[in-house]
């Protein structure tokens, strides 16, 4: 499937768009190649995009004082990555966003973001909703964080997404879970014994 059409179908389960409608959104989209372990952004750069990931996968993250990474989410094909709060209010980043595989993306800047939102108010429906899914998201990760064990957490994590388990070393997954990958480790050795 190419990039287009991976975005037409994304789209598709937010709004509908005609053909001509669809052509005047795809305008505003530019592909970008992402070489493994380059970044889409840095700390301390502002977000200049929001990319719809069409191949590979992001970490999404930022360094605590110790210099160690907090990973706040991975974004795969058809998943968004950007730093939301970077990209709206044009500050410098406190993310960064690394390529964990060589990796394709089509991106929107704001000014054409904003000039969508005018000529197709459809769009603006589409973003919104997107935003609230992904505040959901967010919402019942910190609850998970806060209230269960590292053992439900990642067998949340492999339930909710199995092919992305595959995809990231254990250091990456224990860091996403909050736990040393020492410690991830032996939770998997216990639950293969179950």
């Amino acid at each position: 499937m190419t990039d287009i059409a991976l975005l037409r179908q994304h789209v598709a389960k937010y709004i509908q768009l005609s053909a001509e409608e669809f052509e005047l959104f795809i305008t505003d989209f530019h592909p970008k190649k992402i070489s493994r372990k380059a970044f889409l952004l840095r700390e301390g750069e502002i977000c200049k995009y929001e990319a719809f990931v069409t191949k590979g996968c992001f970490r999404i993250y930022y360094r605590d004082e110790k210099g160690d990474a907090q990973i706040l989410y991975f974004a795969a094909e058809t998943w968004w990555a950007t730093d939301i709060d970077s990209f709206i209010n044009q500050q410098p980043s406190i993310l960064n966003i690394e390529a964990l595989e060589d990796c394709e993306v089509m991106a929107i800047n704001k000014a054409d973001k904003d000039k969508l939102y005018e000529v197709l108010p459809k769009v603006e429906k589409m973003f919104r909703i997107m935003n609230q899914k992904s505040l959901v998201t967010f919402q019942r990760r910190v609850i998970s964080s806060l209230g269960k064990s590292a053992e439900m957490r990642y067998l949340e994590f492999i339930e909710k997404y199995p092919a992305l388990e595959q995809r990231l070393t254990q250091q990456q997954l224990a860091a996403y879970l909050g736990i040393s990958h020492e410690f991830l480790s032996k939770i998997r050795k216990r639950l293969s014994r179950k």
